[in-house]
């Protein structure tokens, strides 16, 4: 029997993955942008991220997928940037770095889905910009792991750290 993917190394990101303009969900918007740090610190050049999220009054349903193909040559554009689908995949940058443009979610927060090497099975966490029973439950200096810090009017930072001192709170939905 061959091995599947979750008990291998990877990553296994193939073709059309990531996609362009993947974290482009909505204009007018907020951004939220970061780093993907390992447990040393490092930052991680090569992860994966996901996002799902509500629309501004809640809405979970999402418009249908929006990606475009040029009509010559079949090369994969990217969003069409105007349909609202909730869902959204960026790859980090050399530097570890990623960036979603999106709007406010209308439940308060952003699901999020880390894949990266080294990590046999994804992880998943959340970006809470309100508060709610689940943050209130975790100790303080936990809870913070899972709230971005506003920069300026529009602009939040969102760092994952997947071990170490700093470790994003990560949640069990098995």
């Amino acid at each position: 029997m061959n091995p599947t993917p979750s008990q291998t190394v990877g990553p296994f990101y193939g073709y059309a993955l990531p996609i362009p303009r993947g974290g482009d969900l909505a204009e007018g918007g907020i951004t939220v942008h970061g780093y993907v740090y390992d447990g040393a610190g490092e930052p991680v050049p090569d992860a994966l991220l996901e996002f799902w999220q509500a629309d501004p009054s809640g809405n979970l349903a999402g418009a249908p997928g929006t990606l475009r193909r040029d009509q010559v040559s079949g090369v994969l554009l990217g969003r069409r940037g105007v349909d609202f689908t909730g869902f959204g995949r960026v790859a980090t940058d050399a530097d570890g770095g990623w960036a979603l443009r999106t709007l406010l979610p209308g439940n308060g927060y952003i699901s999020v889905c880390v894949f990266a090497r080294g990590l046999l099975h994804h992880l998943y966490t959340r970006i809470y910009f309100a508060q709610d029973a689940f943050l209130g439950s975790l100790p303080p200096e936990r809870g913070r792991t899972l709230v971005p810090v506003e920069e300026r009017a529009g602009v939040y930072r969102f760092d994952i750290h997947l071990q170490g001192d700093k470790e994003t709170v990560f949640l069990d939905f098995g």
